[in-house]
C-alpha cells in the first residue's frame, strides 16, 4: 500500500473539495488500496478503525436479514466516503460494506479524521452535507424497493453506479446485481435483456456498458432524479 500524492487524492470528489493545505496535512496518513469485486470492507458489528474514499471503485452498503439475505441500502463511489460510523462515533455498524465494482480507494485512520475535524470547519461542514446526501439515498432506495418495478430499480441502480465512477462501464455480474437489489437473478436477467434490446446498455462477460444514459433516465423511476438532485445540491461538482 503506497501513500498517494495530492493529485491522486482528488480523484475522490469529496477530497477534491478540500483546501490544498488540508490535503497536504492529511496526505502522509492516507494509504492507496486496491479492492477486488466482492471484497468485504467491513462486516456487521465489526470495529472499524478507518474511513475509505473510493476513487474508481464502488462499495455497496447492505443490511442482512435473519434468513441471511442481503438488501442494499446505498452505493458509495468517488462522490463520498465509506465508514461513516467511525466519523459519527458509533465505531461499528449493523451493515455490511462490500465492493461492488473493483478499483482503488484511499484509506485514512479514523482517529486522524477525528483530529482534523476538531479544528477544520470546512471538513466538518462537507462531511455533514455528505451524511445528509447519503441519508437521502438510503431513504429513497427503501421506497424504490417497495414501490417500483424491477425494470425501474435496475435503471436507477445503473445510473447511480455510473455517477460514482469515472467511466460508463461496470464490471458486474447479473447474479451480484440480483443480490444487491434483493431479487431473483432471473428477474435481473429479464430486465437487463430488455435494456440491451433497446440498446440502452451492452452486457458481455461480466461487463455492463451504458450506451444511452438519456434512455435509462427516462425508464427509471423518480427515485434516481431525487437522489441526484439532492447530491448535486449538497455537493456540487
Amino acid at each position: 500500500m503506497n501513500m498517494p500524492d495530492c493529485s491522486e487524492l482528488k480523484n475522490n470528489h469529496l477530497l477534491a473539495k478540500l483546501r490544498a493545505n488540508t490535503i497536504e496535512r492529511l496526505r502522509p496518513d492516507f494509504q492507496h488500496i486496491d479492492w477486488a469485486i466482492g471484497e468485504v470492507v467491513y462486516g456487521p458489528d465489526a470495529k472499524e478503525n478507518h474511513v475509505y474514499f473510493p476513487a474508481d471503485s464502488i462499495v455497496s452498503l447492505l443490511f442482512i436479514t435473519e434468513v441471511d439475505e442481503n438488501t442494499e441500502v446505498a452505493l458509495v463511489g468517488n462522490e463520498g466516503m465509506v465508514g461513516l460510523e467511525a466519523f459519527l462515533g458509533g465505531v461499528s455498524s449493523p451493515s455490511l460494506a462490500v465492493v461492488q465494482s473493483a478499483g482503488c480507494a484511499y484509506r485514512l485512520p479514523a482517529t486522524r479524521l477525528h483530529e482534523e475535524l476538531e479544528s477544520n470547519e470546512q471538513l466538518l461542514a462537507l462531511t455533514l452535507r455528505y451524511v445528509q446526501a447519503l441519508m437521502t439515498q438510503m431513504a429513497q432506495t427503501v421506497a424504490c424497493n417497495r414501490h417500483h418495478s424491477i425494470d425501474q430499480q435496475l435503471c436507477r441502480w445503473l445510473l447511480l453506479s455510473i455517477d460514482r465512477l469515472p467511466r460508463d462501464q461496470l464490471r458486474m455480474t447479473q447474479e451480484l446485481i440480483a443480490k444487491m437489489l434483493g431479487v431473483r437473478r432471473e428477474s435481473v436477467t429479464e430486465a437487463a435483456g430488455k435494456l440491451q434490446k433497446m440498446r440502452a446498455i451492452a452486457y458481455r462477460r461480466g461487463r455492463i456498458t451504458v450506451l444511452d444514459r438519456t434512455m435509462l433516465e427516462s425508464l427509471s423511476c423518480e427515485c434516481y432524479a431525487v437522489v441526484r438532485a439532492e447530491t448535486d445540491r449538497l455537493l456540487p461538482r
